[in-house]
């Protein structure tokens, strides 16, 4: 398999809630306005906490400084896996879990930092500029890599990155053991054709921005326990879109499309407390016992904490309980043991 250092450089940033009227001018232009930006990697995820705004140094260009908007210090690098020629795709119905053994679990053993974006035609694996020459290190064995420069692919050879690096040969700390929360809200992960974006802003704009206010007539949602989430990206001209079925129903059926089979996935929210970027080994806690057991997942990783998306409908379930449930909870016993 090969893996792509993709030419983007990338910082990840919050904004606060109530401070997202200040934003609204450069995140339309952004989203819309593609030709009046050179910004290439781009993406927003609403959580009940904040807006989690991942883009490329032009797009963060547009950001004004702002008592509103936190900014996390490093400059990442997206990571992309190719497997006979084509991208580790989540149509493939296997996400992270597909890259869990091969990527996560080896970054995490050297205590490489990683920031998830599963996406509906591919994962993204992020992880700091700084700790490159460690990712290239630990992956050479298992990969080809290949950095991306000016739409160029060339081989990363180790030499040219060595720089007295060591590798790491002490047993990585075991991680923290995060609770989780399961919310009820059934999600879609989906996609569109760029140019028809036109046609769903002003839906587009009301589900980003307007989500919270009352909608004249609507009834009040029946369900307490469901979590806002609603993730956009727009990368190298492809639109992603995850929601969940409310929101869905906002959107024309005839714009957006998802895979044949039109699964329906549940959400995992990993941490209590906002996780921050220093832990090492929070996405391969989840995703190793999912791989382990086959269970396809999406992953997002946002400012404060981590979802995980798994298809309730896969193998090893207890009674009516979804699979992932059923494995963090035994891996919590475990670790409590």
């Amino acid at each position: 398999m090969d893996l792509h250092i993709l030419d983007h450089r990338l910082r990840v940033t919050s904004i606060c809630k109530n401070g997202l009227v200040n934003f609204t001018h450069p995140l339309i232009k952004l989203i819309f306005l593609r030709k009046r930006t050179r910004c290439k990697f781009f993406s927003l995820t609403e959580t009940p906490e904040n807006f989690t705004v991942v883009l490329d140094e032009e797009g963060f260009k547009e950001l004004q400084p702002s008592e509103h908007l936190q900014v996390e210090g490093s400059v990442w690098l997206p990571l992309n896996v190719i497997s006979n020629g084509n991208a580790s795709s989540s149509s493939q119905a296997v996400g992270v879990t597909k890259i869990a053994k091969s990527v996560i679990a080896p970054l995490a053993q050297q205590h490489v930092s990683v920031f998830m974006l599963s996406t509906y035609q591919t994962d993204f694996i992020l992880v700091r500029e700084k700790d490159l020459a460690v990712v290239i290190h630990t992956l050479e064995e298992e990969f080809n890599i290949y950095r991306e420069v000016g739409g160029e692919y060339s081989a990363v050879l180790s030499q040219d990155v060595r720089n007295g690096f060591q590798k790491n040969g002490k047993e990585a700390p075991q991680p923290t053991v995060h609770p989780v929360l399961i919310p009820p809200n059934q999600f879609c992960v989906m996609s569109l054709d760029p140019d028809t974006l036109p046609a769903i802003a002003t839906t587009l704009i009301d589900v980003l921005f307007y989500s919270s206010s009352p909608k004249e007539g609507a009834l009040p949602s029946q369900d307490l326990d469901c979590i806002k989430f609603f993730s956009f990206s727009l990368i190298d001209g492809y639109v992603s879109l995850v929601m969940d079925t409310e929101a869905q129903r906002q959107f024309p059926a005839d714009l957006l499309f998802t895979s044949s089979s039109g699964e329906l996935w549940r959400m995992v929210r990993i941490g209590g407390q906002p996780l921050g970027f220093e832990e090492c080994g929070i996405v391969a806690q989840i995703s190793q016992p999912l791989a382990d057991s086959d269970i396809s997942a999406y992953y997002i990783s946002t400012f404060s904490f981590d979802h995980a998306l798994e298809n309730p409908t896969e193998t090893l379930h207890f009674g009516d309980e979804p699979s992932v449930r059923m494995l963090l909870m035994l891996k919590m016993l475990m670790a409590l043991e």
